[in-house]
């Protein structure tokens, strides 16, 4: 089966080589694109966030926090302290700073319930889904708190029952110490690779929809463009404004797609997270949260 997967993925490396050089142009107008969405829509709304954040995890104001949630996170989820702090932060700040605080948590002997914790500190943060897809890309920071409440509701729930899953242990409670040395190196490092890889991204998603039937409608190019890169798919669905078009964009963010997907599989590949299973409950989330955003935006 490994072998199988490995010579599938060296297809789809030559299939994107060769339609690069079949296209160089087009393709490169698509990098283009997804660079300038980052620098127009992303950069702004996270960069200062993610810097921030980081400072604020240095504060005690953070540490109690942390000592807060810790009793509500065993009962709810079934993680510990450190692992509450680390769905706090992630929270705050979205992807792929989750997975990264995971792999930190995870590399200091911290956790015994990485799984979990996997599935509930992947989230997108209020930056992203407020200021990028509810006011830049649909024009209403309103549809992005709706956004925001849906996905966080999908993740949690779905998390939810996951606490009944796994061997029983005693959670450990840790003093989160998570970023050290140069906060403002790190968070331009971090927005740096996500502004690569939604230009990245952006291109093969465009390579996708190449493959689609002349004239495919705008919903299925959308569906397309967004499991490969969660932002293109939303600046795609958030103009439209309807409740099916705002469900997709928070199937999208809790998903993640392929490009969010690849960010943290690095991160939590080290941490000793089971791929496979982890990407199974990001689409159960997903599902959940875009029903859940269907659902309201038809009573609003």
């Amino acid at each position: 089966m490994r072998g199988l997967l490995r010579g599938a993925g060296a297809l789809l490396i030559a299939a994107a080589m060769a339609f690069f050089l079949a296209d160089p142009a087009r393709y490169a107008n698509c990098v283009r694109e997804g660079v300038s969405l980052w620098a127009v829509s992303v950069l702004p709304a996270i960069f200062p966030f993610l810097f921030l954040t980081a400072l604020f995890t240095k504060t005690p104001l953070f540490a109690a926090l942390s000592r807060c949630l810790e009793k509500p996170a065993a009962a709810l989820f079934r993680v510990s302290g450190a692992g509450a702090s680390a769905a706090v932060l992630a929270a705050v700040s979205g992807y792929p700073v989750g997975a990264r605080t995971v792999c930190d948590l995870a590399g200091g002997g911290h956790l015994e319930e990485k799984f979990r914790l996997a599935c509930l500190a992947t989230t997108s943060g209020p930056m992203f889904l407020v200021g990028v897809v509810g006011s830049a890309m649909a024009g209403s920071a309103a549809v992005g708190w709706l956004l925001l409440l849906c996905h966080f509701s999908g993740v949690w729930t779905v998390s939810f029952f996951l606490r009944f899953t796994g061997k029983k242990v005693t959670p450990i409670p840790q003093k989160l110490q998570i970023l050290g040395g140069d906060e403002l190196q790190r968070a331009v490092l971090s927005i740096l690779c996500v502004g690569g890889s939604i230009a990245l991204f952006s291109a093969f998603g465009q390579m996708a929809c190449d493959l689609l039937p002349e004239g495919a409608p705008t919903a299925v190019v959308a569906l397309v463009r967004g499991l490969m890169e969660m932002t293109t798919g939303c600046a795609l669905l958030a103009p439209i404004g309807t409740p099916a078009s705002l469900a997709g964009c928070c199937f999208f963010v809790t998903f993640g797609g392929a490009c969010v997907l690849l960010q943290q599989a690095g991160y939590l590949r080290r941490a000793g997270v089971n791929l496979a299973p982890f990407i199974a409950v990001k689409l159960m989330q997903g599902v959940v949260a875009g029903a859940l955003c269907y659902g309201l935006a038809l009573l609003i």
